[in-house]
């Protein structure tokens, strides 16, 4: 155990750390685990690999996961506001070039091969473009002659257009989502709120009438038409998981579903663990979002405030997304559950995001300065003289 009197870096961090906040991910990461080895072996055996092959990778990317957390929650907020801007430069050049040289996967250019380990860009951007927008939108309020408003407009743009290049539309929505949202807490007037608005139906609408597999998953969400195939067996592992499922390594549904390591393995988490397994699941999700939106509200500076802020959206759309679509609320989207489901990319992005949040949301002695009154002494006023 550490103790107060020590004055050391980690001893430091220990006692500024929003533990709550440590303890949640730490949690998911966790469960994510434990998933892996619910979810994964099925796959493993359909694709002629070794039972335990994603589960022995998953062990492998959580270790550097948990370090990345814990080493990004130490730095400041103008070292978090540097390191943002790096990744958020290396990741929208990596963009680009899995454009032209890029791993093709089903019809997508999203990863780019880095010795021989496949890496997806986009989910790097995300928590690095959050951090970005909000300082921009921070030094709107304080510098009024720099157009941080602007900026951040333009910087959405091009992140847009690469994401729509890719194509990657479920991204696109997640990103567009939150950066409205931190616009809207930044105080955007209803001219921007109905324009992007409006821009945002256009958007969608074009995404139907030009993307055909857009218009088909839409169709088979409001139709039922096409292939439901992947959301009615997610569907029917839900049920069958009843509210305390069928337990540990039970599960019959799982084996024919095909993403049920990555995209529906929320539904395997029912089959085998029940509903209320799920809602316990669900209860860490929104923690972290509620406790993000509160201590954002506490903060004084406003690049910290709309940082905080975003980055919990970034982390509650993302898993409503993932959920959304595992319960047939949402159309079929392929998303990952954060810090839950299978995947090197989004499992390290995500934990640049909490520790992003971690850094952020530390207690610092220029805050707890600011929250505390000021008690004077009360100076001496000699009498007057005289009558």
């Amino acid at each position: 155990m550490v103790s107060r009197a020590e004055r050391g870096p980690v001893a430091d961090w220990f006692w500024t750390i929003d533990r709550l906040f440590l303890a949640a991910f730490v949690a998911l990461m966790g469960i994510g685990l434990m998933m892996s080895f619910a979810a994964s072996p099925a796959v493993a055996e359909r694709l002629g690999l070794d039972s335990f092959h994603f589960v022995e990778r998953h062990g492998i990317f959580l270790l550097p996961a948990l370090a990345v957390m814990i080493g990004v929650s130490f730095l400041s907020p103008r070292q978090v506001r540097r390191l943002a801007l790096l990744i958020l430069a290396g990741s929208i050049a990596m963009m680009v070039l899995a454009l032209f040289f890029g791993v093709e996967i089903k019809g997508s250019r999203r990863w780019v091969s880095i010795a021989g380990i496949s890496v997806q860009p986009s989910e790097f951007m995300k928590p690095a473009f959050v951090v970005i927008c909000a300082w921009l939108f921070s030094e709107r309020s304080r510098h009024p002659e720099i157009p941080g408003n602007l900026f951040a407009i333009i910087l959405f743009g091009i992140v847009a257009a690469l994401l729509v290049a890719q194509p990657d539309l479920g991204q696109t929505m997640l990103t567009a989502a939150v950066w409205g949202g931190m616009f809207f807490m930044a105080g955007m007037s209803w001219f921007w709120i109905l324009l992007l608005g409006g821009l945002a139906i256009a958007g969608f609408l074009a995404a139907y009438a030009m993307f055909p597999h857009v218009a088909e998953r839409i169709n088979g969400f409001l139709f039922g038409e096409g292939d439901s195939f992947q959301v009615d067996t997610a569907r029917e592992a839900i049920i069958r998981g009843d509210w305390f499922g069928q337990g540990p390594g039970e599960g019959t549904i799982k084996r024919i579903l095909p993403d049920s390591h990555t995209d529906f393995v929320f539904s395997v988490a029912a089959e085998e663990f029940g509903i209320v397994f799920c809602m316990v699941l669900v209860a860490l999700f929104a923690f972290v979002v509620l406790r993000g939106l509160t201590r954002a509200g506490r903060l004084q500076d406003d690049f910290t405030r709309l940082a905080v802020a975003g980055l919990a959206l970034l982390i509650g759309f993302q898993s409503f997304i993932n959920i959304g679509v595992n319960l047939e609320l949402l159309p079929a989207k392929g998303m990952t559950l954060p810090l839950v489901s299978y995947g090197g990319s989004s499992m390290i992005a995500v934990a640049i995001t909490a520790g992003f949040l971690l850094a952020l949301t530390r207690r610092r002695p220029e805050s707890r300065a600011q929250s505390r009154p000021v008690y004077r002494m009360p100076q001496h006023v000699p009498a007057e003289s005289g009558s």
